[in-house]
């Protein structure tokens, strides 16, 4: 195989394991057995997962990630439409490129924040990235009463912010909304670590004991993708 197929398919698995947090001993297995390891490694976690199509595209993607951007803005010259503004929007967001993602949702949006929730969700996550948290929650309040905003991710980056600006009752109450049994685990545990830090550490202590326990059930896909957030739990109840 030639040697430039080893390292794009090196790359993808690698790129696709820390994406699923998968099991630290797969990269080892990509790295020192780079073809035989890489195949497993496709076979195993790959193929039985995702539609071939989009596991050929992810490829590009890694071995060109400008390829998807530089044709999505083909795409918007040719045809300047709210949808192709947005998707360049979220190529750039994917790449980690956030001033750029929130300027094209900014020019998609043009002030309307009626007009998508959805955009109105990836630039708060984008500001926040950006450490922007006035605008954080001014977009935050312009889908507050959404019901789609309870409880959501959004609501999270919402009371985050909101500390930031020294509106710690008001982020507390927001950030509390994503302690929900079984899920949002790295979410509960960061509300465990504000709880501490305005002494309410019996609160805290409820949250990570709730995550500790749900550990203990969940399948093993699940164990892999949050073994880092449940060890972070055990190591910080272990300080309390």
């Amino acid at each position: 195989m030639p040697y430039f197929l080893i390292i794009a398919l090196q790359g993808f698995c690698v790129y696709h394991a820390i994406k699923n947090r998968n099991e630290y001993y797969w990269f080892f297995v990509i790295i020192f057995l780079p073809v035989l390891g890489s195949l497993v490694y496709l076979f195993t976690q790959v193929f039985n997962k995702r539609d071939l199509n989009v596991v050929q595209n992810e490829i590009v993607n890694v071995i060109n990630p400008t390829k998807k951007i530089n044709d999505l803005q083909k795409r918007l010259d040719f045809a300047d439409t709210f949808q192709n503004r947005v998707n360049l929007a979220d190529a750039w967001m994917e790449a980690g490129d956030y001033q750029k993602a929130l300027v094209e949702y900014e020019k998609a949006l043009n002030d309307n924040y009626d007009k998508d929730f959805g955009v109105v969700k990836k630039m708060i996550e984008g500001y926040y990235q950006t450490s922007q948290y006035e605008k954080v929650v001014f977009c935050a309040e312009k889908i507050v009463s959404k019901p789609e905003f309870k409880g959501s991710r959004s609501q999270f980056l919402y009371g985050l912010a909101l500390d930031k600006e020294g509106e710690s009752e008001q982020a507390e109450e927001n950030l509390r909304a994503i302690d929900q049994r079984y899920s949002n685990y790295a979410e509960r545990y960061r509300l465990a670590q504000f709880l501490v830090e305005k002494e309410k550490v019996e609160d805290a202590k409820e949250i990570l004991l709730e995550i500790v326990s749900e550990s203990q059930h969940m399948s093993k896909p699940n164990r892999n993708k949050y073994r880092n957030v449940v060890n972070d739990v055990n190591k910080l109840l272990a300080s309390l």
